[in-house]
């Protein structure tokens, strides 16, 4: 059963901030409100562009809410401690639940800098990822949300974070300050895509819009 949600005040300006900087970003808007309105861009964004496009156009946003000089001082003077990976887990499950959907802060063993196992608490279990749910794209969950999330952190704030989606309860795996894997190595890359949401999910083995 498809989960239903109560965006609150708070919920509804992050989903409006998001849609306009998309909507700027592909220079097109949607006659859909609220999430189902984040959605639709997202399936615009999708449409006539392969996979590393659909990435820069995500990364063009994401940038375009951070203002420069910010990232910067936050690369500069934050590095990737437990404590700062931590807070970052603590902050993505206050921050981003209305477009992910209920979260929480978890223990995980993450590799620090000297190649040496670590455990802390900067891990976020995604229960069932309503973006993933609302847009039945296993493509859509890679290029639209996890390559570009992990870049952005790992890159431009200098934390390293990787993302785990489980495509079979919807639910995902973030970690805060270990280093994302190349996508030919994970199983998200042999992803087939999803019975029951998509027209393709009997014809192919995997997703073709991770590979395009």
């Amino acid at each position: 059963m498809k989960e239903s949600y109560n965006d609150n005040l708070f919920d509804r300006l992050f989903i409006w901030l998001f849609s306009r900087k998309m909507a700027i970003a592909i220079g097109t808007g949607t006659v859909k409100s609220g999430y189902d309105g984040f959605v639709d861009l997202s399936q615009q964004i999708v449409r006539g562009r392969n996979a590393a496009q659909q990435q820069e156009v995500v990364s063009v946003v994401l940038r375009s809410l951070v203002p420069a000089p910010v990232l910067k001082l936050i690369r500069t003077f934050f590095s990737p401690t437990q404590v700062v990976c931590e807070l970052n887990a603590w902050f993505a499950t206050v921050l981003f639940e209305w477009l992910v959907g209920p979260c929480e802060v978890r223990a995980v063993d993450v590799t620090d800098e000297s190649g040496r196992p670590r455990s802390q608490r900067s891990g976020v279990h995604i229960k069932k990822c309503r973006y993933l749910e609302q847009s039945g794209c296993v493509g859509m969950c890679i290029n639209m949300c996890k390559l570009p999330t992990q870049s952005f952190f790992t890159q431009e704030f200098g934390i390293p974070l990787t993302m785990t989606p489980n495509f079979e309860d919807l639910s995902c795996e973030m970690a805060f300050g270990q280093l994302p894997p190349p996508l030919e190595t994970e199983a998200a890359y042999h992803q087939p895509c999803l019975i029951g949401q998509c027209v393709t999910a009997a014809a192919v083995p995997a997703c073709p819009k991770v590979r395009e």
